[in-house]
This record gives structure tokens, sequence and C-alpha cells, in this order.
């Protein structure tokens, strides 16, 4: 709603750090858990708002190279587990049998996996356990073994198709609020998607991340489903009502 208030005014920090202040909360406290990756959701979220609310580009690439000054104070404050998964990030074979497993592993199963896959239950990573969380983290990496790169690539044209009929609800959306709402749901489900698979493709850090719909777990599915059930709401009301 703060957002929504000042869409077209982001015209100065004065407009834009009370939002920042406003999500920052929220992110702290999860960020507190500790759980960074649920917490740079939050980030994701608000800047994807922001960028539709009309944020000039040089206040954006202002807040960018902010970012990345402050991240060494940002290392300091992550924990021994959480800095131990950006070193493998850059290097796997650092901990190949600690925290670079899971990347290692992950690798090989959708290598392995070739064009068409080994079939459905025949994958030799996931199906004999070396492939750590293959049902919720990891699930992408059982795709790529099992289907292959056909059935990984099928997924992933599905995800788009998805994320371009978000982008289109939040483009018909009859009030600023619409947009806002469809334009956050949509950035949180993009950002879920994209750092998933890039764990599992090992070209982003290990965060824990679910893989929309095909992760197993009730309260990640309840809230994809709820988001997908706020996206229909609003396409279906794009047009006001004559009686």
């Amino acid at each position: 709603d703060l957002l929504n208030r000042k869409q077209g005014r982001l015209h100065s920090f004065k407009d834009i750090i009370p939002i920042f202040l406003y999500v920052g909360i929220p992110f702290l406290l999860v960020l507190k858990q500790p759980d960074l990756g649920t917490a740079l959701v939050f980030m994701a979220i608000l800047f994807g708002m922001i960028y539709i609310a009309g944020i000039r580009m040089k206040h954006l690439m202002i807040i960018f190279a902010a970012g990345i000054a402050f991240m060494p104070i940002f290392w300091h404050f992550l924990k021994d587990y959480q800095k131990m998964r950006l070193t493998v990030f850059m290097d796997p074979n650092v901990d190949p049998l600690g925290s670079g497993y899971h990347i290692i592993q992950s690798k090989i199963a959708i290598g392995s996996g070739m064009l068409f896959g080994k079939g459905l239950f025949a994958g030799t990573q996931s199906q004999l356990n070396f492939l750590p969380e293959n049902h919720t983290d990891f699930i992408f990496a059982v795709i790529g073994e099992e289907l292959g790169f056909i059935g990984a690539l099928f997924i992933l044209v599905l995800y788009f198709i998805l994320l371009y009929r978000g982008v289109k609800v939040a483009g018909s959306a009859r009030d600023n609020f619409g947009t806002l709402l469809a334009t956050g749901i949509t950035s949180m489900m993009a950002f879920h998607i994209l750092v998933n698979v890039g764990m599992n493709a090992g070209i982003m850090p290990v965060t824990g991340i679910p893989l929309p719909f095909m992760s197993y777990g009730v309260s990640a599915l309840t809230t994809n489903m709820v988001s997908i059930g706020v996206l229909l709401n609003i396409y279906m009301r794009r047009q006001k009502i004559m009686f």
C-alpha cells in the first residue's frame, strides 16, 4: 500500500528510503533465523515492485552499488555454514564430502541425463540416494537425470509461460495496486525458479529455496497456489464490472 501511494513519485531517496525500511523489518527478522535464501526473496519482490513503480534507473544503480560496497560487512555477519556454501559455490572440491557434495552430485545427475534422460525412477544418482534432498531443493537435478535435457527444457518452458502470464496480468490490472501485487508475486516466483535451477546447475550458491510446484513441502506449495489464485483474481477484475 505504501508503494501504491508513491506510484510514479519515486523521484528521490526521500521517497525510496521509507519503502526499504518497511521491507527491512521482515528481511532482518528472517535473516536472523538464519534463513538467507528466504530473506533474499523479500529483496527480489521489492526490486521488482519498485522498478514497476517507476524508480529512476540512476537511483537503482546507486542502490546496487551500495549493496556491493557493503558486501564485506555483510560477509562478517554470515554464519559459518553460509560462508562455506559461498566458498564451495566457487569451488565445490574445497569440501567434496561436505558442503560441496550437493553441488557435485547435482552436476553429475544433470550431466548423466544427457538428451532424453535415463527414464522415470531410473536415475542412479537420485534413486540410489547419492543426491541429497532429491525431493526438495534438488528436484530439478532429478528431472534432468531422469527426463534429460528435453524434459528439463520442457519444465523451463512451462515456467516461462507461467511468468509471462504473470507479467501480462500485471500489465492488464485495472489499478496500480493490482499491478504492484501481480508484479510482486511474479518476481517471487521468478526468483525461486532462477535460484533453484541455478544452484542445481552449479551456477548459484545453495540456499535452500524450493522449486515452485515441484519441490516437496506443504508450506511452499500452499504459498504458490495462493499466489496463483491472487493472480487469477487480479486478472478476473482487470475490467470494472458494469451492472
